[in-house]
């Protein structure tokens, strides 16, 4: 056997045991594989050990295989940020969310495929992968592939050298075999995910969940002679609060009449950043004047915040005093303009949920693991893209969304047991001092259960008009049938107090102009920053 080896292999074979294991383990820093051939190919002529065979090619493996990482996310990623290039900042985001949750059957598969690993490896670094789990994926990964070809090596000797002659051809169809392979795994679970998602109504996407209500509203079009007549339903405000009304001014509006309330508000625009943070603290709100679903709500904790807010939309921004609560509820009530006291129609208590850290798993696996944070985990890796790959230490909690809205993520039950004949009143003296305004929803943060109940220590921090929700409806506990029920009660208000309100002389917002205005919306929403 020794008779046949290369010159280097004679002459690495009568060097010393800690010289062959050196010579081993910086050959794999230049062909990882030719190296633990070599030390197979020795080890079968008898020429070295198994630990000095062995022990320095998986270490040399496994430390090039750090290195490959520490290359391209040390190097690479500041690179990005400092190059043309940053303007692609939220594609590669979007890689960082895919690869954190494909990466390892990919690294594992690619060590075992020669030519995929150094690819695979620097986008690992790139892409921001946790080093932990690289360096566990790899270690294990390394580990089995240096016995494995050791083992083959040693065992059937030359011949072995002579298969691998034509091997990276059969690495290209092996290749594509695992990826076909990886590609139907994932697409069965992403299949199974989908599923258990739809059975769960709600988490259906708007298109999906809405066309009965469409249906229904088409119906009481006809029944009130008019698809307009919601945008009559609160003439104090632009359409009746179904679209395009000004946040501002209905803050303004209860603020005057309910300062105690209401958590004031300002022209964001009429301010800078720092006059901001001198006129209301740290933290506050930033939010667009025109917004829905709590797009667009910033929790403002420094005034570099505020300045990247106000240059990254050309919209009407609200700054807002921020309230802690730490509780919020959204109440929804409704007056016909002939009675002389309103009606709390539901309640929502909002549960803003949290997660734990270990110690030990990423934010983004903790998302992955939460049996109910799996389904929003769109919206909360796009929210904590810059926290992705963060480890949370033992016992710390991270509240995953501030905004207290349902599509941001946000719990909500049933709060009608929160409902008091004092909270009622309350509600109807905010609401009777408020111009023309009849059907809507509060949202209000408070300090405890009782202060609400007793309707003191409220705190509004914005009122919805005729396109708000009862948003109830979106507790897990209920039905299907018993939302939609629930919604056609509401819709039925809103068109019944527009028609009241239209045979008294006010006029509905023509249909050309709620449709411009929601254009208006939707090109700016674009423009606007992740939600908190």
């Amino acid at each position: 056997m020794t008779t046949v080896l290369s010159w280097p292999m004679a002459d690495i074979a009568g060097w010393a045991p800690a010289w062959q294991a050196t010579g081993f383990f910086l050959a794999t820093f230049i062909l990882e594989d030719v190296a633990t051939v070599g030390a197979g190919l020795l080890l079968a002529a008898g020429a070295v050990t198994w630990p000095t065979a062995f022990l320095p090619c998986c270490i040399g493996i496994w430390l090039g295989d750090a290195g490959l990482y520490g290359l391209a996310r040390y190097g690479g990623r500041p690179w990005l940020e400092r190059s043309p290039l940053r303007r692609f900042r939220d594609r590669v985001a979007r890689s960082e969310r895919w690869f954190f949750e494909r990466g390892a059957p990919i690294l594992v598969f690619s060590r075992f495929v020669p030519g995929a690993r150094l690819p695979t490896y620097l986008a690992a670094g790139f892409l921001r992968l946790p080093l932990r789990r690289f360096l566990a994926i790899t270690g294990a990964a390394s580990l089995v592939w240096t016995l494995g070809l050791l083992y083959l090596t040693g065992r059937f000797g030359l011949p072995v050298a002579a298969y691998l002659k034509p091997y990276r051809y059969g690495g290209v169809i092996l290749l594509a075999t695992g990826l076909l392979v990886l590609l139907l795994v994932r697409t069965a679970q992403e299949i199974l995910w989908r599923w258990e998602r739809f059975t769960r109504w709600e988490f259906w996407p708007a298109w999906l969940f809405y066309p009965p209500v469409a249906l229904y509203c088409l119906w009481l079009s006809v029944k009130h002679r008019g698809a307009a007549v919601p945008t009559a339903a609160n003439p104090g405000m632009f359409s009746g609060g179904v679209v395009g009304e000004s946040k501002l001014e209905t803050l303004r509006d209860l603020y005057a009449t309910s300062p105690d309330a209401t958590a004031e508000a300002c022209d964001a625009r009429s301010f800078s950043a720092h006059e901001l943070v001198e006129r209301f603290g740290l933290p506050f709100i930033l939010k667009p004047d025109v917004g829905q679903r709590g797009v667009g709500v910033k929790l403002i904790q420094a005034p570099e915040q505020a300045e990247a807010y106000l240059r990254g939309t050309p919209a009407p921004l609200v700054a807002q005093r921020y309230a802690p609560g730490p509780h919020e509820v959204g109440v929804f009530y409704y007056r016909f303009p002939h009675e002389t006291r309103g009606h709390i129609f539901a309640v929502t208590e909002k549960i803003f949920p949290t997660l734990t850290g270990n110690g030990q798993a990423a934010i983004a696996e903790l998302i992955q693991r939460d049996p109910r944070a799996r389904f929003m985990k769109a919206k909360y890796f796009e929210r904590f893209s810059e926290r992705f790959a963060e480890v949370l230490p033992a016992g710390e909690t991270l509240k995953l969304v501030e905004a207290g809205n349902h599509a941001q993520g946000c719990v909500f039950r049933d709060g009608m047991h929160l409902c008091t004949p004092a909270l009622a009143e309350r509600i109807d003296v905010i609401s009777q001092k408020l111009r023309g305004f009849y059907v809507g929803r509060y949202d209000i943060r408070y300090g405890c259960d009782a202060d609400l109940r007793a309707g003191r220590n409220l705190s509004i921090i914005e009122l919805n008009g005729a396109a708000a929700e009862a948003t109830s409806i979106y507790d897990a506990r209920n039905s299907l049938l018993a939302a939609y029920g629930t919604l056609f009660r509401q819709w039925s208000l809103v068109f019944a107090i527009g028609a009241a309100n239209r045979k008294r002389g006010v006029p509905p917002t023509k249909l050309a102009i709620v449709w411009r205005k929601w254009r208006d919306y939707a090109r700016l929403a674009a423009t606007y920053p992740t939600a908190d």
